[in-house]
């Protein structure tokens, strides 16, 4: 099933209802952003607007992601945990665990407390949706 159908799916199923997650970033996390697709290799979180997405970059260590102000991947929205998951990048893979969220911490549809992730993921945080892409190293 490819991501949009993945996204669309859950949607259809009710199990979230999709918001502009975009909107939801605060500015220091959209100066950060680069426009879709990404043009460096790397790992990134791809942020869902009404517009073009946006690629965050993940960098080596820890990312605290939720709704309280010193989170590293700050989310304005309310069924957003103030500690809502963490991102744990190395080079080879990155794993996201939740952090006792209200709402769940979900991969492609399933409720985890903590996975690897895979190029393609569909993260859903509360009612935000986001993307986990790899790209490749040149050889």
């Amino acid at each position: 099933m490819s991501t949009r159908a993945a996204v669309d799916c859950a949607v259809a199923e009710g199990t979230t209802e999709r918001v502009d997650a975009v909107a939801c970033l605060d500015e220091g996390v959209r100066r950060r952003a680069a426009p879709a697709p990404p043009t460096q290799p790397g790992h990134y979180i791809e942020v869902h607007g009404p517009a073009e997405p946006l690629l965050l970059p993940l960098f080596g260590g820890v990312m605290h992601v939720g709704r309280g102000l010193t989170a590293d991947l700050h989310l304005d929205e309310a069924s957003v945990s103030r500690r809502h998951a963490i991102l744990v990048n190395r080079k080879s893979s990155t794993q996201v665990l939740d952090d006792r969220s209200s709402n769940g911490t979900f991969v492609n549809g399933r409720r985890i407390s903590q996975a690897e992730l895979r190029n393609g993921d569909v993260l859903v945080l509360g009612r935000v949706l986001l993307r986990y892409l790899e790209v490749g190293h040149a050889a």
